[in-house]
């Protein structure tokens, strides 16, 4: 790695190095989301490289030739995989074991050793390929549900530099957990890291115990973990956004196109929105179980509200979620079957993405977001919701008590998205909730969307690994 003009070999940072199943972009052109951008401004800061898939296939797989994108000091670097790489490791093991059983959905995991294994070889030959272009120097920081083992791989291959994991979504309670055959290889390998991070305590404290009570370790002081005899940092790193570019983008020509489209489309009705991947773990179902228990409950809304649901189709090769959609697109034919009239529908969908300036734009215009997951690792759609509010008259967030957000976002109307009745009546409030008290709630969360950026998530968590030791052996554990 080059020296930056000015440095002294002794006051260069350590190269960057970023793992994950999707890379770039660098550029945010209002595409990107949270990990995209904290990521890329770090990297732009320091230096360094982004390694992960390249997104498509050939026969070649792994062991294909590395595409290299370089864009000043950042070098973006990506394979392929096989089509039964694709299909073990990414469709298989990821989205069928890992991540209904990290969302709490054991009703959902499917265990097949065959892809087991691939998610296992492909984490191995990741490994393989990544160390042709680190070195010891380096800081490595690998992300989500996609690389438990990458980084107990790495150990194998001789890596002694500083390695860091973060996990985007949520890590489910041990006795969960553990029924996943490979639970404890795989929690073993997650101790090949010197520091894991999680979006939330509840997620913290589930893999704490998990290595306490199933792999027989110690919760220690100051966040640490020791199983035999490695002793690895667990610490809480809540991930934001960047709130001023998407304040900026509220403001935007093309944000106020879409606000003013949705304000025509629904005449003098309050908008409500949802912006979700179709995925089951959003509540998407409840949600509109409970917009329906509104329109039953309270008849003087009939005609008055509408939601707005842009929910762009997801994994769309997994038979979970085509179940999803036949049941989502019911829900929403019963609801305007029940209560539209010729001049108004209760309810449009979307299952087209939109660009997030668009999306700054409805959340602009909604007098309510409805952010009600199931599971959910943070949410970083309820940040978008408040840094795109007018402050003159800002809308109402109504969050999942089980989304990351909660922790920061307390002033929102906290809701269990299981129970009918209370989201409901939180729609009913935030529809019927008074400009001042509004604004009052929008302000205390607005500080903390903008304090809590994307770029100080990611300037926390290197700090964190900087200051970490790394594997004494050097071998995996």
């Amino acid at each position: 790695m080059q020296e930056k003009e000015g440095n002294t070999p002794m006051e260069r940072e350590s190269r960057l190095v970023v793992v994950s199943n999707r890379v770039g972009p660098l550029s945010d052109e209002g595409k990107a989301g949270g990990l995209a951008v904290g990521l890329a401004d770090a990297l732009r800061r320091r230096g360094g490289l982004w390694f992960g898939w390249s997104g498509e296939t050939s026969e070649a797989g792994t062991t294909s030739e590395a595409k290299t994108e370089v864009e000043g000091d950042v070098s973006l670097v990506t394979i392929d995989m096989t089509e039964p790489q694709v299909a073990g490791f990414y469709l298989g093991y990821a989205n069928r074991s890992l991540w209904p059983l990290l969302h709490y959905r054991l009703d959902l995991v499917r265990f097949d050793r065959e892809s087991e294994r691939m998610y296992r070889d492909v984490n191995r030959e990741f490994a393989r390929r990544l160390m042709e272009h680190i070195s010891d120097e380096d800081l490595v920081w690998v992300h989500d549900y996609h690389f438990f083992f990458l980084g107990d791989e790495l150990r194998k291959l001789g890596f002694r530099g500083r390695l860091g994991f973060f996990l985007h979504i949520p890590f489910s309670p041990p006795e969960m957990f553990a029924a996943l055959p490979a639970a404890n290889d795989m929690v073993h390998a997650m101790l090949a890291y010197d520091l894991v991070g999680f979006q939330t305590q509840n997620d913290r404290r589930n893999f704490a115990n998990f290595c306490k009570h199933e792999l027989h370790g110690h919760k220690e002081p100051d966040d640490y973990v020791r199983v035999g005899d490695r002793h690895i940092q667990a610490k809480v790193f809540p991930i934001g956004i960047d709130a001023e570019s998407f304040a900026e983008f509220a403001a935007s020509d093309e944000a106020e196109e879409n606000a003013a489209m949705l304000r025509n489309s629904i005449g003098g009705s309050l908008p409500i929105v949802g912006v979700d991947r179709l995925d089951y773990s959003k509540g998407i179902i409840e949600r509109f179980t409970g917009f329906e228990r509104l329109l039953e409950d309270y008849p003087d809304r009939i005609g008055k509200v509408q939601f707005m649901q842009v929910a762009p189709l997801s994994r769309s090769e997994v038979e979970e979620y085509v179940d999803l959609r036949g049941e989502f697109e019911g829900l929403v034919g019963r609801i305007n079957g029940r209560f539209a009239s010729l001049e108004w529908t209760p309810v449009h969908i979307m299952t087209t993405g939109l660009s997030r300036r668009a999306l700054a734009g409805i959340y602009r215009a909604a007098r309510v977001c409805m952010v009600t997951p199931l599971r959910d690792g943070m949410n970083l759609v309820a940040k978008e919701f408040i840094a795109a509010q007018d402050e003159a008259d800002p809308g109402v967030l109504i969050l999942s008590r089980f989304a990351g957000a909660r922790a920061e976002l307390a002033e929102a109307l906290i809701v269990n998205p299981f129970a009918t009745d209370d989201v409901a009546a939180a729609l009913e409030r935030a529809l019927a909730m008074p400009l001042e008290e509004r604004q009052e709630r929008w302000r205390a969360m607005r500080d903390k969307v903008f304090a809590n950026t994307a770029a100080v998530w990611c300037r926390n968590f290197i700090e964190a690994l900087e200051k970490s030791g790394s594997a004494p052996s050097g071998k995996g554990v």
